[in-house]
This record gives C-alpha cells, sequence and structure tokens, in this order.
C-alpha cells in the first residue's frame, strides 16, 4: 500500500486534481472525516451536486448497488461522485475489483471506513486494483500520547494557528494528557477553547485548559516528568501523593509508561551531537518539552538513566504484584520507585 501523507491529499484536492478512487480508512476517524467534507464540497459545484452528488451508508446499501450507482454517467457536470459514509458495514467489499476492472472515468469513488481499516491479507488485490486505477488507500493510524507527543505537539499548534490562535506549551501538555492521542477528540476539545477564546489575546492559556477539561494544572503526568527532570523532590512528592488518592485517573498502568517514555529518550539525548535546546530539539526534530531533556541531562548521569530503564521492568512487575513483599502496596512501591529514581 502506497503511502500518502494528509497534507498532500488536501494539496492534491484543493488544487483540483481527483482520483477515482478513495479509500479512507483508520482506527482515528479525524483525517477521514476532514477528507471525506473536503471532498464533497470540492468535486461538483453546489448545483451539480443536486443530480450528481449522492451520499449512503454502508448499512443500508450493498456493494452491487454502489456498483450499479457507479456506472451512471453525469448529468451537465464532469463527474458523479458516490461517497460510501461507515464503509466497514459494507458486505463483500471486495466485489468491488469487478467494477475497478473497467471504471467510468467521470465517477469518483469517497469511502469512508470507520475505526478500523481493510485486511491487508484478504483485501489485498482490492488495495491493489484501488491504486493501480490511480485511487488512494489511505489510512490514519492512532496516536499514542506517550510515544508520539511532538506530533500531537505540532497537530495542536497547526490547529489553533489556523485560526488565528496561539498557546502555551504547558497548556499543550495538558490538553494531550486530558484528552490523550485521539485526534477527533483534540480537536473538539480545542474548537471549546476556540469558542472561548474572546478575551485572551489570542493566547490559549494553562488555565483556560484547566477550566474547559477539568485537568489540574499542578497534578498531572507532565508536571511529574518536569518535577523529576528538575529533581524537585517536594514537588515529586506532592504530585504523587496526589495520584496515589486518585488511582482511577492515574493508575499504574498510565503513570508508569509514561515515565518510561521519558527516560528512554533522557538516554537517547546523550548521543545527541550537541546537548543543548536548539541541540536537542534538531535531535528530535521538534521542541515539545525539550527543556525536560535538557535538565534531565543536568540531573542524571548516563549510568543512572540506564539503572532507571533496567529498573522499570522490575518495578513494572512489583506493581503487578510480581515480586512484592506481603505488606507493599502499589502505592508504596510506587513511591519506593521514585525514591529509586530520585536518588
Amino acid at each position: 500500500m502506497a503511502a500518502i501523507s494528509y497534507g498532500s491529499l488536501v494539496k492534491e484536492i484543493q488544487s483540483g486534481k481527483f482520483r477515482p478512487v478513495y479509500y479512507l480508512m483508520g482506527e482515528e476517524t479525524y483525517y477521514t472525516d476532514q477528507l471525506t467534507d473536503l471532498l464533497s464540497t470540492s468535486i461538483l459545484t453546489e448545483s451539480e451536486r443536486e443530480f450528481n452528488q449522492l451520499t449512503i451508508y454502508g448499512q443500508d446499501t450493498t456493494i452491487d448497488a454502489i456498483i450499479a450507482n457507479a456506472r451512471r454517467f453525469p448529468m451537465m457536470a464532469n463527474h458523479v461522485v458516490l461517497i460510501i459514509k461507515e464503509a466497514q458495514n459494507i458486505k463483500e467489499i471486495n466485489k468491488l475489483t469487478l467494477y475497478l476492472e473497467k471504471p467510468l472515468e467521470s465517477t469518483i469513488l469517497v469511502f469512508s471506513h470507520k475505526n478500523g481499516s481493510l485486511n491487508k491479507k484478504t483485501s489485498q488485490k482490492l488495495i491493489t486494483q484501488i491504486e493501480a486505477r490511480g485511487g488512494v488507500v489511505f489510512e490514519s493510524k492512532l496516536l499514542d500520547e506517550s510515544k508520539d507527543g511532538a506530533k500531537l505537539y505540532s497537530f495542536i499548534s497547526s490547529y489553533l494557528q489556523s485560526r488565528n490562535l496561539r498557546i502555551e506549551d504547558k497548556a499543550i501538555s495538558m490538553l494531550i494528557e486530558a484528552v490523550g492521542g485521539s485526534l477527533s477528540r483534540l480537536a473538539s476539545e480545542m474548537d471549546k477553547l476556540v469558542i472561548n477564546s474572546g478575551e485572551t489575546n489570542g493566547l490559549i492559556t494553562p488555565e483556560m485548559v484547566e477550566m474547559f477539561t477539568g485537568i489540574s494544572k499542578e497534578y498531572n503526568l507532565n508536571e511529574l516528568q518536569n518535577a523529576l527532570a528538575n529533581k524537585n523532590s517536594k514537588k515529586v512528592y506532592r504530585i504523587v501523593k496526589f495520584m496515589e488518592e486518585n488511582p482511577k485517573n492515574y493508575p499504574l498502568q498510565r503513570i508508569l509508561p509514561t515515565l518510561f517514555m521519558y527516560y528512554s529518550n533522557l538516554m537517547l539525548a546523550y548521543y545527541a551531537p550537541r546537548r543543548d535546546v536548539k541541540g536537542l530539539e534538531d535531535f528530535f526534530h521538534s521542541t515539545y518539552r525539550v527543556m525536560d531533556y535538557v535538565n534531565g541531562l543536568r540531573n542524571y548521569s548516563a549510568f543512572k538513566v540506564l539503572d532507571i530503564i533496567d529498573a522499570f521492568r522490575r518495578y513494572d512487575g512489583m506493581g503487578k504484584g510480581v515480586g512484592t513483599t506481603a505488606n507493599m502496596t502499589k502505592e508504596g512501591f510506587l513511591r519506593e520507585f521514585i525514591y529509586f529514581i530520585l536518588h
């Protein structure tokens, strides 16, 4: 499956270059929705759409009906546009290959496949044929907040910048933690911030995020990472206490991956040609939370970081009840691990 970026597809569509088939799919629905909406308004004029654009839903149609509509000729327009939403509900989707053997040049098919993707094994012939006919199969994968922070940072910044708003770095970190890696949910939360940004002089602050998402600007994983990077013990234990008192929001399964990712990246930072802010920005190709790495390099030796990384496996098992003493609670384990990190 040939890879093409969302940005490249948008530029194509906006320039008037259209593909005969768009199969848009993936666990992340944001880009699928955006591309479907853009195509629905870009190919035909408003008057042409009345007779030449049809939107149908996968659960309400069949592949035979889709093929029959695809073989229609346009009326006073250059194209017939078929938009098939909830395409994951279409049975026998692979029968589309019958149409693709001899497609109409005037027809454009747009499939919006939500919360999943075509099976790469059973639908490989269909994928190959779509691309062979000049179509595109676009897959949008979910981002992981602990691994894809830089991508999420860029998405949030760009989204708000396109609406003439700026956002403080701490507010971005809070937003990512509150919402996670779902771009659709992030966009929804940012729309709330946009609506309420009238008196902010174009700047989204941590206070706004706290107000509209409910997350504390002082007690969260980003602040814990920052406190550990600076070896601010008082702040670290204050945040840990808060997390121990709120186990539903901060289970160990959420805390440990975040800390592991930070110290893994900190180890990588030791291999950067330059270890100042600009050097690390170039090394990580991002400005996202770079100061945490600058401070971490100052406060932890490479040997200590290796020890911390090695200890994660042991403490992860202890957090799951493996290797703990009978009287050690999970909270006690977390404090012991934090003590190990700080000392």
